[in-house]
């Protein structure tokens, strides 16, 4: 009896627990997750905001690179 009424409250209880799917968070990217790490004060924090500042500057290279490579 007792196994019985264990199954019907972890039955009910199960059932009534259901997620509010309206605050999930979204999954970050990974620039918006290493802006944040080069924001804080963790160690090795300027090492990342130098190496988006290189990634940035090589991708503005290679836009103007394929800028001159177009046919108008």
């Amino acid at each position: 009896m007792r196994i019985l009424i264990a199954g019907i409250l972890l039955v009910f209880t199960a059932s009534c627990s259901s997620q509010d799917t309206s605050q999930q968070q979204e999954p970050q990217s990974q620039r918006s997750r290493d802006s944040a790490v080069a924001a804080s004060g963790l160690p090795g924090a300027e090492g990342v905001g130098a190496a988006m500042s290189v990634a940035d500057s090589a991708a503005a290279r290679r836009a103007r690179l394929d800028s001159l490579t177009q046919e108008p």
